[in-house]
């Protein structure tokens, strides 16, 4: 099929609806991850499996569909309250903006008071690719600022004369904003802008082609992200109440932070039973810990403590912090709500660390934690 058939094929979908058939149709199909044999035959994993596609669909929708396009991009929030992805970090604001590696751009912005930010240029996606992986990474330490605070970077493949440059390739299609906050109720965010350089930033009409691409993107978004991170989580399973290094190459090539070391772990526990982590933060500009669900979203951080960092953990005098995870408050420090999950994922993050302990962990009986040492 020549250029001008595929445009005429694309057209007469768009008139008869037959890409709206097949959108619905994809979609549907994406909800086998849920009723895969290796999800728990549970109701509340399989409720949250359910409510996690129509998050990543709501998700999609917006990215693909509704945020303006490469050639005039904006940043929006990838993840928030109810669009969790990935163990999503609670104590992180996340920005995307579609972009492509044969473009320049120019961010601005002030830089804020919050505790980290990071720029990343990432290739590739989870619906195209199967991965995010990092082109290029700048750290706010790393940023030139004016007096006022404020910043502009160029993101290009070839390196500008400018202060600040977000390495890009030409795979490039998104860059995403990181900002980590250890006092949510003080820190003040960056605020980031983003414009096309090299040609006038204007959005492209909706047309045929660009709807049905959008149409048959969102799907396989949605089903290539909760499988690749259904994936991860079977593999958690398999060491249960424990918190390993998790490997740094599939962390990067899924998206993350090559500043952070991440510790992946799930957690499985009867009523009366407790997880009790023991961990030494090495000295780094972040740490946090956190529970998630089966599809690692966060637990419901806006009314649960599900999560803790350096700001408000409590220490023991040599440093070290014992966090304790339990269905009820069982009346010690630095105690975790399951929200009456017997099971889900954990994570723990360094942060700019050099050196990387290994967090411990061990199931204890709820009437022995006030026998045990804090």
């Amino acid at each position: 099929m020549n250029a001008a058939e595929s445009d005429d094929a694309v057209t007469a979908g768009v008139l008869d609806g037959r890409i709206w058939s097949e959108f619905c149709d994809a979609l549907k199909e994406a909800g086998a991850v849920v009723l895969a044999d290796s999800v728990p035959m549970d109701p509340q994993d399989r409720a949250e499996g359910w409510r996690y596609l129509t998050r990543l669909t709501r998700a999609a929708l917006n990215f693909f569909l509704e945020v303006p396009d490469p050639e005039a991009p904006a940043f929006t929030r990838a993840v928030d309250e109810t669009i969790k992805l990935g163990m999503d970090n609670p104590d992180n604001v996340y920005l995307a903006a579609p972009v492509n590696g044969a473009y320049t751009y120019r961010l601005t912005g002030t830089r804020g008071t919050v505790h980290y930010l990071g720029f990343g240029a990432q290739e590739g996606g989870y619906g195209k690719t199967g991965s995010l992986d990092t082109a290029g990474h700048l750290d706010a330490r790393d940023l030139a600022l004016d007096d006022g605070g404020r910043f502009e970077i160029i993101a290009s493949v070839e390196e500008p004369s400018a202060a600040n440059w977000l390495r890009m390739s030409p795979e490039t299609r998104m860059i995403q904003v990181r900002q980590t906050r250890v006092d949510h109720d003080t820190e003040v965010l960056a605020q980031v802008h983003i414009e096309r350089l090299d040609a006038p930033s204007t959005p492209r009409p909706v047309t045929p082609a660009r709807i049905d691409k959008a149409l048959h993107e969102v799907p396989t978004f949605v089903q290539a992200a909760s499988q690749m991170f259904a994936a991860w989580t079977e593999g958690f399973r398999t060491r249960p109440n424990e918190l390993p290094r998790f490997p740094p190459e599939t962390a990067l090539a899924a998206g993350g932070d090559p500043n952070i070391a991440y510790y992946h772990g799930w957690f499985e526990l009867a009523d009366d039973e407790a997880l009790v982590v023991d961990l030494t933060p090495p000295e780094c500009d972040f740490w946090n810990f956190q529970l998630a669900n089966y599809w690692m979203e966060s637990l419901d951080y806006r009314y649960h403590q599900i999560h803790l960092n350096q700001g408000t953990a409590q220490y023991r005098p040599d440093g070290s912090v014992r966090i304790v995870v339990a269905a009820s408050d069982p009346g010690v420090a630095n105690w975790l709500d399951t929200c009456g999950h017997g099971h889900g994922t954990m994570c723990v993050r360094w942060v700019g660390a050099k050196e990387h302990p290994e967090p411990r962990a061990s199931v204890v009986k709820l009437s022995d934690l006030a026998a045990s040492p804090a």
